[in-house]
């Protein structure tokens, strides 16, 4: 069975009308379920894994990155599938690195199901699927304990599992979200005392590291912070994953 799990925001009034669009193109395409709508007092993790022990065949995320997020954290390491419809503008790029650029595209995307097993980031407990982000200023990384790495610039230390817009790469930089590593991109601002206004990167790929900041949390997949110190490493091909054929990888 289908499960459609309805992030806690959805249930304001304005969505309405937007629901009822997508369950009438779902029940369309035949792939009509379970609709699971979450609330502040209910527990993401328990539903999951009800749902599981249910024989689930797939779990649907309807929301955003941090609907993604929290399930992503209870479906890890199973073979159930995650599907994605992603609703609002704003904190979606998840689902557009995945080629999931709509709600009509997404229940499309659901039709056709193409899998890709997918590698997750893990950070102290609690896994990431797209990247964690925190402020250069006042963080260490521990390479390894082989050596560290500290800048005082201004600007954005990103560990990325999925190539997202919140940076542009070179063309030469590829990201493969299932070869077992992690890229570290440390973003700095260009520094008007010495005329350049340029954004420099150094980038680096990783299994393990770890991240030291006193004042400044981690933001695992631009919603969840999380305090440091944190070990981050890869976790290989540990999720299944509805995707679309426009994805980045």
């Amino acid at each position: 069975m289908n499960i459609f799990i309805y992030d806690s925001f959805l249930n304001q009034k304005k969505y309405d009308r937007l629901l009822a669009r997508i369950e009438t193109r779902i029940t369309d395409l035949g792939l009509n379920g379970k609709i699971s709508r979450l609330s502040p007092t209910r527990n993401i993790s328990e539903t999951i894994n009800s749902e599981l022990r249910r024989d689930a065949k797939t779990i649907i995320a309807v929301g955003n990155n941090k609907t993604i997020n929290q399930i992503i954290n209870s479906l890890a390491g199973s073979q159930v599938p995650l599907g994605i419809i992603p609703i609002g503008e704003d904190n979606n790029d998840i689902a557009k690195s995945l080629g999931i650029e709509s709600v009509e595209s997404a229940c499309d995307i659901l039709s056709a199901r193409l899998l890709a097993k997918l590698d997750l980031g893990l950070a102290n407990q609690t896994y990431f699927l797209s990247n964690v982000s925190i402020n250069n200023q006042g963080t260490v990384i521990d390479m390894n304990k082989n050596y560290t790495i500290e800048t005082t610039e201004k600007g954005l230390i990103y560990i990325f599992n999925l190539a997202g817009e919140q940076i542009k790469f070179p063309p030469n930089v590829k990201f493969i979200p299932n070869d077992g590593l992690l890229e570290l991109v440390i973003n700095t601002r260009g520094n008007k005392k010495f005329f350049t206004k340029q954004d420099h990167q150094s980038i680096f790929k990783i299994k393990k590291i770890t991240i030291h900041n006193l004042k400044n949390q981690l933001i695992l997949d631009g919603s969840i912070p999380l305090a440091t110190p944190a070990e981050i490493t890869a976790v290989k091909k540990h999720l299944n994953v509805i995707v679309g054929k426009n994805r980045n990888f």
